[in-house]
């Protein structure tokens, strides 16, 4: 008779670089939920500004399996620590959390969501009373505070709730004119169609642009209702995940009213759009577009910030623009930090989070989406007819591509990883290195608009490779050598 399987043995709780999170009813359990809440709030309070007297804590959460109970469940927890949560009244995108701690002058939020993750996982997003995530100095005082050991009883009772969905919708369109978009879209015939992958951003932009936007046909949205399995794969906004928004997009444009797709990832702070001919764009592309519209088109100042994976597109048109670049490691972490610090005019990585100088720091998909859509009203035509444009004007590689890697275990990443550091390729796929980049991992540069990074994870076997190049088949050549060198140490 065959053995049962083992049970799953819990991790150990650590942050990662925007949260906690792990496995429903394995890692994430209400009995570890609620000490983390406690010490996250009480954190929250012994880390505030000298001027913000509030003992508010907003609490958030996503469209996941079971994640408004848990939402419930830590506002005892937040109450134990001698502060006052204040709960959202639905699910909504966590920028909106990041939003109502702003606007309510609030310590900071707790978020209930796996963002981007697979259907099964769930987990805690801290938010500072800057509205924005905290950073790993606060998340390690916080797993200090876990390993001492202090308890906090949970304490019952009602829990106020706000509208915070709708305090966040107000807010943009006190920041965006909304009625002009859905005007300007009805004007050029063009079509919006969004899915927010069955996640918590479902309604939010068809709320902002307005009813007459949607009787109009100007925007529609497919896949808003909740699913917490998101349909069978994780809510991120990835091309192999998107097949309803590409065929529903080309069948608009084939129909004779040119679409463009926008897509939010599960708990709304990841953007991707597909143009009117039914192609992928990343923040690889969409990152050069905002950083045209928004210094060119509404003169705006500020230093671009982009990751070392972000498209060589993304510098070429600030710098045809006289706006300074800025390149950070991966991680939006290190974005927000200069967003705090500094005049940035925009910040974003190829992984689909982008923030705005004038707005919070922080990943906002929705508030994206908004500027995305002045952009073309503003341009006249469609995505894909601008962003073409843009690469004319600016020159840069037309193809990217991603590939993740997952190495048979720790000890062959480390092999690899000492392999790399001690020997660095001198040629890729036939084509020499010109240039080493250790910013993050290792970037190795082939020429204009042509280069490979490599980079581990922090916490598992896998390699992450990147590839900017020409056109496609060499995107492809050169991920596929990339493989083979890896498979091969």
């Amino acid at each position: 008779m065959a053995s049962a399987p083992l049970p799953l043995a819990a991790s150990p709780i650590a942050f990662g670089t925007d949260g906690w999170r792990g496995i429903l009813g394995v890692d994430i359990t209400v009995e570890r939920l609620l000490p983390v809440a406690a010490a996250a709030a009480r954190e929250l309070a012994a880390s505030a500004p000298a001027d913000l007297h509030s003992r508010e804590v907003v609490i958030g959460y996503d469209r996941r399996f079971l994640a408004p109970e848990l939402a419930e469940a830590i506002a005892s927890a937040v109450r134990g620590a001698d502060l006052e949560p204040i709960l959202s009244s639905s699910a909504t995108p966590t920028p909106a959390s990041s939003w109502a701690v702003v606007e309510r002058r609030a310590l900071g939020a707790l978020v209930i969501t796996a963002s981007h993750n697979p259907p099964e996982w769930l987990g805690l997003k801290i938010k500072g009373p800057f509205g924005g995530s905290v950073e790993g100095d606060f998340t390690r005082r916080v797993e200090r505070r876990l390993e001492a050991g202090g308890i906090t009883v949970p304490i019952p009772g009602e829990t106020r709730r706000f509208d915070a969905l709708g305090s966040y919708v107000a807010g943009l369109q006190g920041r965006v004119d909304t009625a002009a978009l859905a005007a300007g879209l009805e004007r050029l015939g063009l079509r919006v169609i969004v899915d927010p992958m069955h996640g918590s951003a479902a309604g939010v932009l068809p709320a902002l642009l307005g009813e007459e936007a949607l009787t109009s046909g100007a925007i529609g949205e497919i896949r808003s209702q909740r699913d917490p399995l998101f349909g069978g794969h994780p809510p991120e906004p990835l091309a192999p995940y998107l097949r309803e928004l590409i065929a529903a997009v080309k069948e608009s444009t084939a129909a004779g009213r040119p679409a463009m797709g926008i897509v939010f990832d599960g708990d709304g702070d990841r953007i991707a759009a597909v143009d009117e001919h039914g192609r992928f764009c990343s923040t690889q592309l969409l990152m050069p577009l905002f950083i045209d519209h928004l210094a060119r088109a509404k003169g705006l100042g500020g230093t671009v910030i982009k990751t070392v994976s972000g498209s060589d597109l993304m510098r070429l048109v600030a710098e045809d623009l006289g706006r300074p670049v800025q390149e950070m490691p991966v991680g939006f972490k290190y974005i927000a930090a200069e967003m705090l610090s500094g005049d940035v005019l925009v910040g974003g990585e190829e992984s689909g989070g982008v923030g705005f100088g004038m707005h919070l720091p922080e990943r906002d998909a929705p508030f994206a989406a908004l500027l995305l859509i002045e952009a073309l009203v503003e341009g006249g035509v469609p995505l894909g007819e601008r962003i073409d444009a843009l690469q004319a004007r600016c020159g840069g590689a037309t193809a990217y591509d991603r590939l993740d890697l997952r190495l048979a275990d720790m000890a062959a990443r480390g092999r690899l990883e000492q392999h790399l550091a001690r020997t660095p390729p001198e040629e890729v796929a036939g084509v020499p290195v010109l240039e080493r980049i250790t910013t993050d991992g290792l970037k190795l540069r082939l020429g204009p608009g042509h280069w490979l990074m490599l980079r581990f994870s922090g916490t598992e076997p896998l390699l992450r490779l990147y590839c900017e190049a020409p056109d496609a088949a060499r995107v492809a050549a050169v991920l596929a050598w990339a493989r083979q060198l890896a498979e091969g140490i």
